[in-house]
């Protein structure tokens, strides 16, 4: 996010255009790098965060006590958290879609319209952004993954919080 950051600052700083495609490769090539080197780990969250919301729920649904509540606020920080790595890492992506909108509104001079054209065009081909497996990671999808686990904490809640014939809570 930073790189993206002080990328945007160098081509209004600097305003040489000649010199953005360039730095837009370093730019998209340390992303892509270190990308790939966290999605492993990235991964292995999300399969911590996608089990340990139904484990969370069944517990709170078994203990059904007060320190209840109080014993799943681990797991509640760590679900926490895990989303908020993936909505971090997913802003990359998201600042690396805007770059092509600033470099238009730049000015860099008379007769550079044809070039500043090919560098946006070049930009936006490049599709940089924050990569997990080959697949690029945008808010929306964090987004519809949230929702859906959110869909099915909701099931397995209204599931282990349900009403016998009598009219009383019961779990499972």
């Amino acid at each position: 996010s930073i790189m993206i950051d002080a990328f945007c600052c160098d081509v209004v700083d600097k305003l040489r255009l000649q010199d953005v495609a360039h730095l837009w490769n370093l730019t998209q090539a340390v992303l892509r790098q270190a990308s790939n080197s966290v999605e492993t780990c990235l991964l292995a969250l999300c399969v911590v965060l996608v089990s340990s919301v139904p484990m969370l729920l069944v517990e709170v649904g078994l203990l059904r006590e007060r320190g209840a509540l109080l014993a799943s606020l681990p797991g509640v920080a760590l679900t926490c958290g895990v989303l908020y790595v993936l909505l971090l890492a997913a802003t990359i992506s998201e600042k690396c879609a805007r770059v092509p909108g600033l470099i238009n509104a730049v000015s860099f001079g008379v007769g550079t319209d044809r070039i500043r054209q090919h560098t946006v065009d070049y930009i936006t081909s490049s599709a940089a952004g924050f990569y997990v497996f080959g697949m690029r990671l945008t808010t929306g999808m964090v987004l519809k993954f949230m929702y859906l686990w959110c869909i099915v904490a909701v099931g397995l809640l209204t599931e282990l919080v349900s009403t016998d014939s009598g009219g009383r809570l019961t779990a499972f």
